[in-house]
């Protein structure tokens, strides 16, 4: 008797060595709620499908390019377009929208989903000087003056709209006498903003 007692003490112990052992393996975070506390109520740069038909109704779907987890990521919003507005004006019009909406602070939803933005209020854009390329549009703020974020942020939303050819670049220019130049939005640019700004060119005889 003594003998089975003894030999039943290891598989004893065993049982919550075991358990110890099972502890040690990480569980992967889940989206529903368990006995420990909710899971999150929404996932990382994650927003629901807007209401294109409301959207429609307020005015011009466009899209804008967001920050969330250090890369770049599509919005939808709205810009106001007079009907009738001719096609320069329009392509202004679209242009200050985009500008606007990219200023604009993120919704609570979007905050709550991670999303951000680095481009600050009060830029303005205007159209092409003498010998400037006829699609430039010039910032009140010069392009090298804005953070790299911001930069990819405006770069990557104006390619991707009816403010720029729709080849995927935009030129751009500063309120100063610098020349304009050709900006990019490449998978990098989207990828890390804040380490790959977009890629430029002179626009000399464009």
């Amino acid at each position: 008797m003594m003998t089975a007692r003894l030999a039943a003490v290891p598989r004893l112990l065993a049982v919550p060595a075991f358990a110890v052992l099972l502890a040690g393996c990480g569980i992967r975070a889940t989206e529903v709620p368990t006995n420990f506390g909710a899971a999150p109520s929404r996932v990382q740069c994650s927003l629901s499908e807007p209401d294109v038909s409301t959207q429609a109704a307020r005015g011009l779907p466009v899209q804008v390019f967001l920050l969330c987890g250090s890369a770049l990521v599509t919005v939808d919003r709205t810009v106001r377009v007079p009907d009738g507005a001719a096609d320069s004006e329009r392509r202004m019009l679209v242009a200050q929208g985009l500008l606007d909406q990219l200023a604009t602070p993120p919704s609570a939803a979007e905050k709550e989903a991670g999303y951000s933005t680095d481009v600050r209020d009060g830029i303005t854009v205007g159209g092409p000087r003498p010998g400037d390329p006829e699609d430039t549009l010039r910032l009140s703020t010069a392009p090298a003056g804005l953070t790299s974020y911001a930069l990819a942020q405006i770069v990557c939303t104006f390619s991707d709209s009816a403010a720029a050819e729709g080849d995927g670049s935009v030129v751009l220019g500063g309120p100063g006498g610098e020349a304009p130049r050709r900006y990019e939005c490449t998978d990098e640019v989207r990828a890390r903003p804040g380490s790959t700004e977009p890629p430029s060119k002179g626009v000399a005889g464009e």
